[in-house]
């Protein structure tokens, strides 16, 4: 089963020999190493399982921003054109790229607020769909060293 011990670890750089005690651990092909990578694959799961549930509480969600904009009108003798303060607005506009071109919608002031939301939910979307995809990675490679050595234990030596 498990045994402790302890390995002679030497290393040697610019003519200096340095000599070190280092602890060892050896394990069997079904020790403790399997137990611990099956007990984080299930732990990774249980998180995926719960990630997977998160998503199902998204509501409506849509890619942009939205934005709230001051604007000058263009005449000459308005107080806007000199006055920051005296802009004419706001004006609310959602903005998000489509094939590569940046897309402009103008909004109501009383769906500014509705699209502000789903912005937010489709940030938290691809936000879940990342960590999603990082744990899918982590678990098909604990999945893909069992397998491995599975298949080296059913080896005859």
């Amino acid at each position: 089963m498990g045994q402790k011990g302890s390995g002679l670890h030497l290393s040697c750089a610019y003519g200096i020999i340095t000599v070190s005690i280092m602890p060892t651990t050896r394990t069997s092909h079904s020790g403790i190493r399997g137990v611990t990578q099956n007990a984080s694959l299930e732990r990774h799961t249980q998180r995926f399982r719960e990630l997977k549930r998160e998503l199902a509480q998204i509501d409506c969600f849509c890619k942009g921003t939205v934005l709230k904009r001051m604007m000058k009108c263009g005449k000459a003798y308005c107080a806007c054109a000199s006055d920051p303060t005296k802009r004419h607005g706001p004006y609310f506009e959602l903005t998000y790229k489509a094939h590569g071109k940046t897309v402009n919608v103008k909004l109501s002031p009383e769906a500014a607020p509705l699209y502000q939301a789903a912005a937010q939910q489709y940030r938290k979307l691809k936000t879940q769909l990342h960590r999603l995809d990082n744990l899918s990675k982590t678990i098909l490679q604990h999945q893909a060293k069992l397998a491995h050595s599975k298949k080296r234990s059913k080896r005859p030596d």
